[in-house]
């Protein structure tokens, strides 16, 4: 799949089950959590933390969201 592709089926999701887009500065805001979500996990996996008790190690979960964030950035701005 190409980039152009992921974007065109974000859009479609969004449009067809979304109410709009959050704001850019929002999605700034998103993909900034989301990419704490995922160093933590990567820290947990594998650097020198450790899982907690009832902690799941989401690891492909927490890099699609910085994805689908990211997408949505990049459709907003016209990337």
């Amino acid at each position: 799949m190409e980039i152009k592709e992921l974007q065109e089926r974000v859009d479609a999701w969004i449009r067809e089950y979304g109410v709009r887009y959050f704001s850019e500065l929002t999605n700034m805001a998103c993909l900034t959590e989301e990419v704490g979500e995922l160093a933590r996990v990567m820290a947990r996996r594998y650097g020198d933390q450790s899982f907690k008790k009832g902690e799941k190690e989401n690891l492909a979960d927490e890099m699609a969201d910085v994805l689908w964030v990211l997408v949505c950035l990049a459709n907003q701005t016209g990337v």
